[in-house]
């Protein structure tokens, strides 16, 4: 399902039409950026459809909006429901999910204290971050720089830092790789352009500390897989040779899940094919994800769709 073809949007408590869930030209954040938002998941098992940390999301926008000093007008669980009925207006057994919070067309002052806020959730078929995914994909180091953690609120999924991933992503796309590796202001690795990053050496499994990222749900569940199986889990700065020379890298995140790379920068990385670590990880989350792993179905959110 293409962006087009979405059949309800959620705006302001409304499910509307494709066709009227409209914004003012003269909103404030399509002019300037400020504004919030999630990307969310739901999966099918088949019979039963499922939200993924659906109540971790809705708190992490909350925490995005009290970053960015907005007040959204609706309870965590008004919230949750919206995004529920989003998904089950549209039929949806697996869909990627974006509830995003802005600012009204009051004025285009960069003063937006008086501004209305708004909410809207829009829910699509999901879609395959990377078309090569299961083989591994290429990516390299970008030549763009992570925003540092006192220009931009890193911490917060805002809309106006992404410009930063954009531009990095078409710099990936325009050199033939998938992806790349954002390094903060002293030089180490940082993020993806859309996703957190994982490396393995020696059986250790190593990811940047959280200084200028964010605490992506995908890195959390990773991590917490990884601690359950025994496996070391060490945070730290982490230089790009580092990565030439690990056993396994991957990157994690909603849209990505969870990708293996096999080339950085026309290094090959480990054995130039999928990790059995990072193979491992990637079998547990599918069941995960689909609530065919016992432990963790604290966080499968069960849709009613008929």
């Amino acid at each position: 399902m293409s962006i087009r073809n979405i059949e309800k949007i959620w705006l302001d408590g409304e499910l509307k039409s494709n066709e009227d869930a409209v914004v003012h030209c003269a909103t404030n954040t399509l002019h300037y950026g400020l504004g919030v938002f999630e990307g969310i998941r739901s999966y099918s098992d088949g019979e039963n459809s499922y939200i993924f940390r659906l109540d971790e999301h809705v708190k992490r926008l909350f925490d995005s909006a009290l970053i960015m000093n907005i007040t959204i007008p609706y309870t965590h669980d008004e919230v949750k429901r919206a995004i529920e009925d989003t998904i089950v207006a549209n039929n949806l057994k697996e869909a990627y999910i974006k509830p995003m919070v802005y600012l009204g067309s009051e004025s285009l002052s960069l003063d937006t204290r008086e501004h209305t806020v708004h909410l809207m959730v829009i829910a699509w078929s999901a879609y395959n971050y990377a078309s090569n995914g299961a083989q591994g994909i290429k990516m390299n180091v970008s030549s763009f720089t992570r925003h540092h953690v006192n220009i931009a609120m890193t911490k917060a999924k805002a809309n106006g830092n992404y410009m930063n991933s954009q531009l990095a992503l078409r710099e990936a796309k325009n050199a033939g790789v998938d992806d790349v590796f954002l390094l903060d202001s002293d030089g180490y690795v940082s993020e993806a352009t859309g996703a957190n990053v994982f490396m393995v050496s020696n059986g250790v499994l190593y990811t940047p500390e959280l200084a200028n990222c964010l605490n992506g749900l995908t890195r959390q569940t990773v991590m917490q897989l990884a601690k359950d199986a025994g496996i070391e889990v060490v945070s730290k700065r982490i230089t790009r040779d580092e990565l030439y020379i690990a056993d396994e890298v991957f990157i994690t995140g909603t849209a990505a899940e969870i990708l293996p790379v096999c080339e950085i920068d026309n290094r090959t990385v480990g054995k130039g094919c999928v990790g059995e670590l990072t193979q491992s990880f990637i079998n547990d989350y599918q069941l995960m994800v689909r609530a065919k792993l016992p432990n963790y179905t604290r966080w499968n959110y069960k849709l009613n769709i008929l």
